[in-house]
């Protein structure tokens, strides 16, 4: 079992993204309940975006000591991938059926990312903001540049935003989810489908472990959403010049200095479920874990991620 690390904030190991930032509260991206909190007026009058606090980098962490075996997890599937190669390194029930929640994030990003204009202007429409529980509380008439939203979306993983998004991308969320499958079957991840771009539950919405894999390493290998995923966290400025700070869901980047992404999700039938992604030199690994349990979660991806960079053979 690998040693445990003093939390801190993780450095993003890639030329992507080299950000730094003091501890702050956790934070959990979560579909069971609203987030409280309203944004603080600031005097700034420049355009609203999405910007960085940075820090000066900290030194890395020594390597951790990893068994050789592969260490023991709780959550019903699970598979570890060499990011370059898509080799898999391990798995668990891999092609298990599972709701994926706001693990399917990723694809609504790179199906957004790979269609590019992303300086241009998004208006919010009143159905944007009909998704509960996690929201960003963007409002009808509001402006932002695409670019935000998707930052806003791989960070805090609000579901309004990922609404507004989708439609603006497609004209509704029955035309993105269509996108959606079609950009998920072109991967070769078969044996999903998706009904919208947030992952709150719906019948009929069910992704596995080895397909996520496949899109975690498409998105992987996206620049635009590689720099995203890496940042523990960002300022966004609402278009009435409020900002509010918003801290990443993924615990993994306070603890671990070799993680540089990627997606959490939560929904009580998903149960906890976390895709990482890992990096050091010569090797970059994903893992993702499905159906896990608050109190292990974090746990089991750390350690699968550690001895997928510094152990498995792949």
């Amino acid at each position: 079992m690998m040693r445990r690390f003093q939390t801190g904030i993780a450095l993003c190991a890639i030329a992507f993204c080299s950000v730094a930032a003091t501890p702050a509260p956790e934070d959990e991206d979560t579909n069971a309940v609203t987030p409280a909190g309203v944004p603080h007026r600031t005097p700034a009058k420049r355009k609203h975006r999405a910007t960085i606090k940075r820090s000066a980098p900290q030194a890395p962490e020594p390597t951790p000591t990893i068994p050789g075996a592969v260490p023991s997890t709780s959550a019903s599937s699970v598979i570890v991938i060499n990011a370059q190669s898509g080799e898999v390194l391990y798995e668990k029930n891999p092609d298990q059926l599972r709701p994926p929640a706001s693990t399917e994030k990723l694809l609504t990003a790179l199906v957004v990312a790979e269609s590019g204009d992303l300086e241009r202007e998004v208006t919010v429409e009143s159905i944007d903001t009909m998704a509960e529980p996690v929201k960003l509380n963007i409002k009808p008439g509001e402006r932002y540049r695409r670019i935000d939203l998707l930052h806003a979306l791989l960070v805090k993983s609000p579901n309004d935003v990922a609404r507004c998004l989708a439609r603006d991308n497609a004209g509704s969320i029955v035309a993105f989810a269509e996108r959606m499958n079609q950009r998920a079957r072109e991967l070769g991840a078969t044996n999903s489908h998706f009904v919208n771009p947030n992952g709150l539950p719906v019948p009929g919405q069910y992704s596995t472990a080895r397909d996520l894999s496949i899109i975690a390493r498409a998105a992987y290998a996206n620049p635009t959403i590689r720099s995203i995923v890496c940042l523990p966290r960002l300022v966004f400025r609402f278009a009435n010049g409020h900002t509010r700070e918003l801290e990443n869901t993924n615990r993994l980047l306070r603890q671990l200095p070799y993680c540089n992404g990627m997606k959490t999700g939560y929904t009580e039938a998903a149960g906890k479920c976390l895709i990482a992604s890992g990096t050091r030199p010569g090797k970059d690994v994903i893992v993702v874990v499905l159906g896990d349990t608050s109190g292990r979660v974090w746990k089991d991806a750390g350690a699968l991620l550690a001895w997928g960079l510094w152990t498995s053979a792949g």
